[in-house]
């Protein structure tokens, strides 16, 4: 962030009122503390979602653990690490064969419990992939928000006019095996033998080569120098980009676009994606024609609260909200909405066309984030982990973010992350658990001083403390504490909560 130019910016609407639980359907069950960002740096939004809070939209809400009935825990995915597993694999074949043959799949060649079928499921709401009926700011305690005017505040804030557009297209290469025509079994040619075998034995083949062309003797009784490489497991990159002709029937690119500011590529394509959207809620959803309107769309996957930050450590894409279009033949079939944060990527949202639901884009999508997480952590280090939002124990529809694997949880008391294989017995057990097992531990950014959290009042930054006395009557002290208690001292220090 470029010293004073950019600020966080809150109005705080507490969390008494329960609302209707997008996952186990219960009326009131769904309790969650929440606010309204007019402006969020990364980071102080880094570090909030590190503390449990979400956005949808510009709202920003955590929800109260121990009282809402269906606890959601934090997940990330430790994205240098990930290895796909056999389902990752299939999905990956499946797109594999689409765009080289036109295979498309049908419902039976489709994987129960694939990520496809949460990112799509209605009961994923408060996670940002279903319908938006996250709680509203103005039904918190009866409150509006107040309409705060950005062109009063004193900061000023810079952006920058322009942003390249980011391809990420899939790499074709010629395949190296075809299958013999003909029917049964040849008795004249060689027993059939695994893929898997085939390459191993090729590798050995160039590796012997290179040996002697590198002057190293080769014997029938020497063993191969690289014996573990022939034994590590494939890249994700790999199978994403593997099994390709030259010239594939359907070609795929994933274009990144800003989407806040919105870029002019973003605006170029905006009408497009829309379309997808409202198909999306439509046929996935049911929603009525009405209802995902264009306004909403905005509202609630193309407005931001994070400002652009382009620092020279970072991402060459720079920080904040964007669109990840994936375009087939030349038409927009799925975006992804995803936030670039210092040290995480993390999804919001995914929308695609009902035509290409058997493609299992959900599921799809998240395996190219995770290789885009890769991608951008080589340009800025410790850019590592990859966020899928919340995990729903208590929801059965919602433990295939578990599959992504090595991925930790947020413990909901101390703000530690532990790995998730430590945390299911506990689950097991009771929807709300404590994850870290020191009994003595506790939130190290636990507030201690309240008077140092800063308010803005009256287009004037102060400290609390400073606020209470102008204020002597003010009788807003216990909701201040407990925004602040939920932010932390830390992000207290920085956030700016606004006071009427």
């Amino acid at each position: 962030m470029a010293a004073g130019s950019s600020c966080t910016i809150v109005e705080y609407f507490g969390g008494d009122d329960g609302y209707r639980c997008g996952y186990c359907k219960n009326e009131k069950g769904n309790f969650s503390h929440g606010m309204w960002s007019h402006a969020m740096t990364v980071q102080d939004y880094q570090d909030l979602i590190d503390r449990g809070w979400r956005r949808s939209g510009k709202y920003v809400y955590k929800p109260i653990m121990n009282k809402t009935c269906c606890p959601q825990y934090t997940i990330r995915c430790h994205a240098l690490n990930f290895q796909p597993s056999k389902t990752h694999k299939k999905i990956l074949k499946k797109m594999s064969k689409f765009l080289s043959k036109g295979e498309m799949p049908t419902e039976q060649d489709t994987t129960p419990g694939e990520f496809e079928t949460a990112r799509k499921d209605p009961v994923s709401v408060p996670d940002g992939r279903g319908p938006e009926t996250t709680p509203k700011p103005g039904k918190s305690k009866g409150r509006k928000s107040r309409g705060l005017d950005r062109s009063e505040l004193i900061v000023i804030y810079s952006l920058s006019p322009s942003h390249p557009l980011f391809l990420f297209p899939f790499f074709s290469r010629s395949p190296s095996l075809s299958s013999p025509s003909g029917v049964g079994a040849d008795p004249g040619r060689p027993l059939c033998r695994k893929a898997k075998e085939l390459r191993k034995a090729r590798r050995l083949q160039k590796d012997q080569k290179r040996q002697v062309g590198g002057g190293v003797p080769v014997s029938a009784t020497s063993i191969p120098t690289t014996p573990v490489q022939l034994n590590q497991p494939k890249a994700l990159e790999e199978f994403i980009n593997e099994s390709l002709p030259d010239s594939p029937l359907h070609r795929l690119e994933v274009r990144l676009v800003r989407s806040n500011p919105p870029s002019s590529q973003f605006k170029a394509s905006f009408d497009a994606s829309y379309q997808v959207y409202k198909l999306y809620q439509m046929a996935i959803h049911h929603d009525p024609p009405d209802k995902p309107t264009e306004s909403q769309f905005r509202r609630f996957l193309c407005d931001s609260p994070l400002e652009m930050e382009t620092p020279p450590d970072g991402p060459a894409a720079g920080y904040g909200s964007f669109h990840q279009q994936y375009w087939l033949d030349g038409r927009i079939v799925a975006v992804g909405v995803v936030d670039i944060l210092p040290t995480c990527v993390s999804s919001v949202y995914l929308y695609y066309h009902p035509d290409f639901a058997s493609l299992s884009l959900g599921s799809y999508s998240a395996l190219r984030e995770v290789a885009f997480t890769r991608q951008l952590q080589k340009q800025s280090p410790k850019l590592c982990f990859y966020y899928l939002g919340f995990y729903i124990h208590s929801c059965n529809k919602m433990r295939y973010k578990g599959q992504y694997q090595p991925s930790d949880l947020l413990c909901p008391e101390t703000y530690v992350f532990v790995p998730i294989e430590c945390c299911i017995p506990s689950l097991e057990q009771n929807h709300y658990a404590r994850f870290n097992q020191d009994p003595d531990a506790g939130d190290t950014h636990v507030l201690k001083d309240l008077g140092r959290a800063l308010v803005l009042y009256r287009r004037t930054v102060m400290p609390y403390a400073a606020y209470a006395r102008k204020r002597k009557c003010s009788n807003d002290e216990m909701e201040v504490a407990q925004y602040a208690g939920l932010v932390g001292q830390v992000c207290a220090e920085r956030i700016l909560l606004y006071r009427a």
